[in-house]
Order: C-alpha cells, then structure tokens, then sequence
C-alpha cells in the first residue's frame, strides 16, 4: 500500500466514515496470509464483552480467532501496512493512535456475528477499524456478507467478503454484522487503538 492508498483512506474517513477498497494488497502476500490462516492450532472460540471481562456466547457470535504478532514474515509484512497508515492517520488527523492490535478470524460454515459496534460511543480504546478479507475464490452464493449500518440502524452497505477487499472505519460509529456464511470464511480482523496496551 502507497502513500496515495493512505490518503484515500483518511479522506474517506473524514468525509463519510468509512472506505471499501478492492484489491488493496498485493495477491502474493494475500494468498500467503491465507495459508497462514488456514493452520488452525491456536485458534480459540472468539468471546464477547462490553467491560474487561470477556466471555463466549456462540448465540451472538461463533467465529474463532488467532492474535496477530511480528513473525519477520509475511505477518509482519501485514502489520508493516497497518503501522504505516497508524502514522499516516496521526499526522493527517492528529488521532493520537498509540497501536494496533489484529487477529485471524475464521467463520465455518454457518458461521455468523450478530450486530455489533466495535468501540462504546466516547470510550478512548479502539479508535479505528480494519477488516481485511483473505478467500480470493468468493461468490455471491457463499454469502457471510458483512453489512454495515449507520447509528440510526439503516443499512449503508453489504459487503462481500472476497479475497483482497479491505474494510476502513470509525470504530463507535458504524454498527455491523456478518451474514451466516454457507463456506469457510478467512480474514483479518484490526483496530488501531488510543490507549496503551
């Protein structure tokens, strides 16, 4: 990702909240983080929280997740972009990003993740959402679209999780659910965040 990419995203940021961008990274490193993704021994079941205690209810949500660290591979080279557009945002939009945190996130079939916000309106902690989707071979038919809303619940948008795409926006502002998908779903799920870890 160039300079240019990041100020698509930090303009769209400013103007509308949000960006969809088809084919933002290389296909060689996506093809490699989805064979990354694909060895599951550490996954664990995702939990939910709104406080620091987090728990699993597999009624709201029923994917499973792998935390994403500096492998001076092809994760770093992942986590590379995202510290470059954390520093591009700081000096573009003074957001006082101190790191970013992101997992694997794999959704089996009917697999889902009912309506939810990623950040409490006003609370200083993840500031800005990423979700990167990593299954090139993605039709319509596969479904586990995520759609995204406005704070009205009104629905803004329905995006197909295919292979490349990647998802920008502002964390306490845009409510969001992923579709039951009818085939096993890859991504990577990110926040940049304003407090320390």
């Amino acid at each position: 990702m160039n300079e240019e990419q990041y100020s698509q995203i930090t303009d769209a940021l400013v103007d509308t909240g949000y960006i969809v961008i088809e084919d933002a990274l290389d296909k060689v490193l996506i093809d490699k983080l989805y064979t990354l993704s694909q060895n599951e021994i550490q996954y664990k079941q995702a939990g939910i929280s709104n406080t620091k205690n987090s728990h699993v209810d597999s009624t709201k949500r029923s994917d499973k997740t792998q935390w994403l660290d500096e492998d001076a591979g092809v994760t770093s080279k992942y986590l590379s972009f995202s510290d470059g557009l954390r520093e591009y945002l700081n000096r573009s939009l003074y957001l006082g990003l101190t790191y970013y945190e992101a997992h694997f996130a794999i959704y089996d079939v009917g697999g889902f993740y009912e309506k939810h916000l990623d950040a409490f309106v006003g609370d200083e902690n993840r500031v800005v959402t990423t979700l990167f989707y990593l299954n090139t071979q993605w039709s319509q038919s596969d479904e586990g679209e995520m759609i995204m809303y406005n704070m009205n619940g009104r629905e803004l948008e329905r995006i197909t999780p295919r292979g490349g795409t990647l998802v920008v926006f502002l964390s306490d502002k845009f409510p969001h659910e992923v579709l039951v998908t009818k085939k096993k779903r890859h991504s990577i799920a990110g926040w940049f965040r304003a407090d320390r870890r």
